[in-house]
């Protein structure tokens, strides 16, 4: 696909009937994937994190004592490794740092808490590879930010080490859905809408669930002491309220919060860096933003698989 604008991409998915049914959804999705592979430079690893799927990837040149940890999106129902693939292995260039993204188990099969239990396993896999908290980066886009914050949670109500930074790209925040803008960015959405919203959310959160539960709704968490947060979020999201009140949130529990909101953007839009520019802008946008939370950090050179010994090309 050609070099194009966001007007070209809303007019792909727009051009192609809605998925019905969980298999269709997910390829859907993985659809993303095969658009734009992966830049031939890059070598992947798959890796098992404690019987959780995981990929790693590393760029010419990164980092490898430092680690990008990615939870895909796809409402805890659909997306993997394959849709999130090229954004994920282009956002290790871009903060010069190895990668490794995780295929936790879906929803309705798998509902809450199994996508929880595997970000946690997926975490103490990097922390018995030697690696420092210090020295992780979690990040997600939608329900993978939602996952990227809950999980960031766990660690602080266990006193443990939080990782250096967190990255979300149009988080779900709010599984109650009480946002503003589901309704008035209702119209300019071509992707999420309420109704798709409560699907997901009654496959994930049996109905017993208080769905404000900070397990469920981060946006309804303490926030104190969490790590650095770059949030990246576009003007014509339905859940752009999610993203604005979740900073807002974390600014009042003096957290270190940058809200990127890109006009004209939505849901998850970095998903296209192979054909839109402002994706690729944002995935070098939050490239600085790690680089910038770990310049200070020095780290010895550690093994990884498959990889042998690595040492630092972080620039200084």
């Amino acid at each position: 696909m050609a070099e194009s604008g966001i007007a070209n991409i809303r007019a792909v998915l727009l051009s192609k009937p809605r998925p019905v049914g969980w298999d269709q959804r997910r390829q859907r999705l993985d659809e993303v994937g095969s658009i734009w592979p992966v830049a031939d430079d890059v070598a992947l690893r798959t890796v098992d994190c404690g019987n959780v799927a995981g990929e790693w990837s590393f760029s010419p040149g990164a980092d490898t004592t430092r680690v990008l940890l990615y939870f895909h999106g796809g409402g805890f129902c659909s997306g993997s490794i394959l849709s999130h693939r090229r954004l994920v292995t282009e956002a290790g260039r871009a903060a010069g740092i190895s990668t490794l993204a995780i295929d936790y188990r879906l929803a309705p099969e798998n509902p809450f808490p199994a996508a929880h239990d595997d970000a946690m396993s997926a975490w103490r896999y990097l922390r018995q590879q030697g690696i420092d908290a210090s020295n992780i980066v979690v990040a997600g886009d939608s329900a993978g930010g939602n996952l990227t914050i809950t999980l960031i949670n766990a660690l602080r109500r266990a006193n443990e080490e939080s990782p250096a930074c967190a990255w979300l790209i149009s988080p779900w925040t709010d599984l109650s859905m009480s946002g503003t803008t589901l309704q008035s960015k209702d119209q300019i959405d071509p992707i999420i809408h309420r109704g798709y919203l409560e699907e997901l959310a009654d496959a994930f959160a049996p109905a017993s669930l208080d769905r404000r539960s900070p397990f469920l709704s981060p946006l309804f968490s303490d926030l104190i002491g969490f790590p650095p947060t770059l949030i990246q979020v576009g003007s014509a999201e339905t859940l752009l309220a999610d993203s604005t009140r979740f900073a807002e949130a974390a600014a009042i529990a003096n957290v270190a919060t940058t809200l990127e909101v890109w006009p004209d953007m939505i849901h998850a839009w970095p998903l296209w860096n192979g054909g839109l520019t402002d994706a690729r802008l944002a995935l070098r946008s939050a490239g600085q933003f790690i680089k910038h939370q770990l310049s200070d950090l020095e780290r010895e050179p550690i093994n990884l698989p498959g990889i042998g010994l690595a040492r630092s090309a972080m620039p200084r």
